[in-house]
C-alpha cells in the first residue's frame, strides 16, 4: 500500500514513515525542509527512511498547489497522513504569516489535491492548543474550540474547519487528531525537553514559565504513532461512531488523559542526566495555557488503545538519544 506521508523529515512524521516502512508500507514523503529548526536534523531522518528502497522522497513545499496536485496524481495513496506543519506557540508571536501559508494555505491544497486524487483516508493532524481558553477539563473533541489564543491554534483550527468542510461536500474520509505534547527521541530543538536538556549539559538555567505551576499531557512519541495508525486503519463513515453528522469527518483526542506537572517532568530530566537544573521563574508567556488534559475515551473507543509510557520511561529514551546523536 502506497502511503502519502507530509512533513517526513519532521519529528512525527519521521517516526510515522519509519514504522510503516518497517511494516513493509512503500512510503511516500513530502518536506520542505525549512529553516525554522536546524535542517541538519532533518536531513538525518531522512537518510534514515532513504536506507529503505521503499520510501520515495519529494522535497517540495505545500504552498505550490500544482506540485502538491501533480504528486498525488501520481502516486495516487491509498492514505495520506499530514503531519506537515507550522509548529510552534512561541514562533507564532513573531512570524505569524508563516502560519497562514503552511497551515492553511498549504493544508487546503493539500484538502483540494486529495479532491481529485482521492485517498480512501486523510488524517490531519491538529493540536490540543485548539481548545484555546476551554476550562473545562479533561478535554473532549465535542468541547467548542472557538478560543484560540495564538495564531497557531488558530491555524490549526482553520484547516479542521476546512477538512469538514471538503469531507461533508466532496465525501472524503477524513480523520482530523488532535496530539498533546508529544516527546521522544528525534524531537524538535525548539521543544520544551530538548531545550532543557540541551541547557543542563551546558550548565545553563532553564526558563519555566508560570513560575513552574504548568501541566501537560505529556505523550511518548511511539504511543502517538501506534494511535495515529490504528485510526489511519478507520476511515469514518457519516453519523458513525464520533463522526459528524453530515459528513464522513471526525475529530480525535491523542493523549492518555494524565498530566504531568512540569517540576516533575524537569525531575525526570535531572534523573536521566544525573544533574541538578537551575531554573529561571518567569509570568506565564502569551498564548500559552497552564494546563492541558485529554479526555481520551473516543480514542479508546476507537482503536482500544490510550498512550500509556510513563515520562519516567520516555525521558531517559530521549536523554540516551540525544547524547549519542550530539556526542555529549
Amino acid at each position: 500500500m502506497t502511503i502519502l506521508v507530509t512533513g517526513s523529515a519532521g519529528f512525527i512524521g519521521f517516526h510515522c514513515a519509519r514504522r510503516l516502512l518497517a511494516q513493509g508500507e512503500h512510503v511516500v514523503g513530502l518536506d520542505n525542509m525549512n529553516a525554522y529548526y536546524d535542517v541538519a536534523l532533518k536531513e538525518a531522518r531522512h537518510r534514515i527512511l532513504g536506507e529503505s528502497n521503499r520510501f520515495e522522497t519529494n522535497i517540495l513545499d505545500l504552498a505550490d498547489g500544482p506540485a502538491v496536485a501533480a504528486l498525488l496524481a501520481r502516486t495516487r495513496p491509498r492514505v495520506v497522513l499530514h503531519l506537515a506543519a507550522q509548529a510552534g506557540v512561541r514562533h507564532a508571536l513573531k512570524a505569524p504569516q508563516d502560519y497562514v501559508t503552511s497551515n492553511i494555505q498549504g493544508s487546503f491544497n493539500l484538502l483540494e489535491a486529495c479532491r481529485a486524487a482521492p485517498p480512501e483516508h486523510l488524517l490531519l493532524a491538529s493540536t490540543s492548543s485548539v481548545y484555546g481558553a476551554t476550562t473545562a477539563l479533561p478535554f473532549q473533541e465535542t468541547d467548542p474550540a472557538d478560543t484560540a489564543l495564538n495564531i497557531y491554534s488558530a491555524s490549526k483550527r482553520a484547516m479542521e474547519i476546512m477538512g469538514h468542510s471538503h469531507a461533508h461536500i466532496h465525501g472524503l474520509p477524513i480523520t482530523a487528531f488532535r496530539f498533546f505534547t508529544v516527546y521522544g527521541p528525534w524531537g524538535r530543538p525548539d521543544m520544551a525537553l530538548f531545550k532543557f536538556t540541551d541547557a543542563m549539559l551546558k550548565g545553563e538555567a532553564i526558563d519555566l514559565y508560570n513560575h513552574g505551576d504548568m501541566r501537560r499531557d505529556f505523550t511518548f512519541i511511539d504511543d502517538m504513532v501506534e494511535a495515529i495508525l490504528r485510526l489511519a486503519a478507520l476511515p469514518p463513515a457519516a453519523g458513525g461512531q464520533g463522526a459528524s453528522p453530515v459528513a464522513p469527518y471526525r475529530v480525535v483526542n491523542i493523549g492518555g488523559g494524565a498530566p504531568v506537572r512540569l517540576l516533575d517532568f524537569v525531575a525526570e530530566i535531572e534523573a536521566a542526566l544525573n544533574l541538578r537544573a537551575r531554573t529561571n521563574l518567569l509570568p506565564m508567556q502569551p498564548g500559552e495555557v497552564p494546563v492541558t488534559w485529554a479526555d481520551p475515551s473516543l480514542l479508546r473507543a476507537l482503536t482500544g488503545f490510550v498512550p500509556e509510557t510513563p515520562v519516567s520511561f520516555g525521558v531517559p529514551e530521549f536523554v540516551r538519544w540525544f547524547r549519542a546523536f550530539h556526542g555529549r
